[in-house]
């Protein structure tokens, strides 16, 4: 039995639960670009605001990254970047977009029938829905990273329906349609569909030529599609976010085409030679 040193235990959960400035120093730039997203949408520069959530997005894919190079991966750090995250991807997105559009919404509720009434409160509702559905999936990540496939993630990214609803903001301004994509966005984080986390990428290996067309023709596909950066983000957020629903329809498929399987009959296990015979050990 192999006995292990206290104190050298000790000294490593001691670096576990310690502070790492390096990847703090990233967590608290996203906390700052969602805040400052929410500043600049109260002042009425919307853009800025869509620009800033992405750059948070940006940086919330850095922190971890960082951290796993330097081995300063800490219980301090994963509640911490939690905590951004619910600023940067929750909190912020739901009020960039209730301010740039969904409360339009309460001049409906001018004239005062019970109808009216009710829709002038789809604002503020679809973006608490969608604020509530970000702190609902972050929970259930957080409950789930020793049980969950690294390769899916369970619901949409908080970041990708961030980007979802910032990319809306910064490339049209239809309030009809950003509540819909809001409460969609909403939703899709707390569904149960599986999204690709991209974390099984190895730079180091490989890749099909296939691989390469796909991808060639991906991107050009997206270049028709777009003409500025912001529709261009936007269609890669739609199409990222549309994934995760159509994946399923494709695995179904191949199922289906796949053949059953048969099961082949046991083959009998050949008689004992008779006597005498080639092969039985009294000839």
């Amino acid at each position: 039995m192999i006995r292990r040193d206290p104190h050298k235990l000790a000294k490593v959960e001691g670096r576990r639960r310690g502070i790492y400035w390096l990847p703090n120093a990233f967590t608290t730039a996203a906390l700052f670009a969602g805040f400052f997203a929410i500043v600049q949408a109260m002042n009425g520069r919307f853009e800025v605001a869509a620009a800033a959530i992405f750059i948070a997005g940006i940086l919330d894919g850095l922190d971890g990254r960082v951290a796993r190079w330097t081995r300063t991966q800490s219980a301090f750090g994963a509640e911490y970047d939690s905590l951004s995250d619910m600023v940067s991807f929750g909190v912020a997105p739901a009020l960039v977009v209730y301010v740039w559009a969904l409360k339009d919404f309460s001049q409906l509720g001018e004239i005062g029938s019970k109808s009216q009434w009710l829709l002038s409160r789809l604002g503020w509702v679809a973006a608490f829905i969608y604020c509530a559905c970000a702190a609902l999936r972050l929970a259930r990540f957080n409950t789930q990273l020793d049980i969950a496939d690294k390769r899916y993630f369970t619901g949409l990214p908080s970041p990708a329906a961030a980007s979802l609803v910032a990319s809306l903001v910064w490339a049209f301004s239809l309030y009809q349609v950003d509540w819909i994509v809001t409460v969609f966005a909403g939703f899709s984080m707390v569904s149960n569909f599986k999204f690709y986390s991209g974390k099984d990428i190895n730079l180091r290996k490989a890749v099909s030529f296939r691989a390469i067309v796909g991808t060639a023709i991906g991107v050009g596909l997206l270049s028709l599609i777009a003409d500025t950066l912001a529709e261009l983000l936007l269609a890669v957020s739609v199409v990222y976010a549309l994934s995760g629903y159509v994946m399923p329809l494709f695995s179904m498929r191949a199922a289906k085409a796949e053949p059953p399987a048969v099961d082949e009959p046991p083959v009998p296990p050949s008689p004992p030679p008779a006597a005498g015979e080639k092969g039985d050990p009294r000839a």
